[in-house]
């Protein structure tokens, strides 16, 4: 999934000279949230949080959530490409951004395809 390749372009940034630290930091910044986040979303999904509090629309939350990371992210992954300067560690972390860029957006589509079919089917099979 997206929150290993988030971890490896994270170590891959942290180990290697930096370049440009607003860049760097911005990168490593926005991997560490949205890690944070998955793991936030994977206790709420494992202890059934979502149950007890039901005044927050959960599918809606994770949804913004991905959107959000997925955009942070693409946006944080072009400045350290750009920033690289061919530096193997820097270009192997701005790669892993992209790929879990790229996990997150597939992961957008397959959870609101799921969540639309699971709804449109619920709808005619009452």
């Amino acid at each position: 999934h997206s929150n290993i390749s988030l971890l490896i372009g994270f170590i891959s940034v942290n180990n290697s000279p930096w370049t440009d630290y607003s860049a760097y930091s911005y990168f490593q910044i926005v991997t560490m949230c949205d890690l944070v986040m998955i793991l936030f979303f994977y206790i709420i999904h494992i202890f059934r949080i979502y149950r007890k509090l039901t005044c927050v629309s959960w599918p809606l939350a994770e949804f913004l959530h991905y959107l959000i990371g997925t955009i942070l992210l693409l946006i944080a992954s072009i400045v350290a490409a750009s920033k690289s300067y061919n530096l193997s560690g820097l270009v192997a972390g701005a790669t892993f951004g992209f790929l879990a860029t790229i996990l997150c957006v597939l992961s957008i589509w397959s959870s609101y395809k799921v969540s639309c079919i699971t709804q449109s089917t619920s709808k005619y099979h009452a």
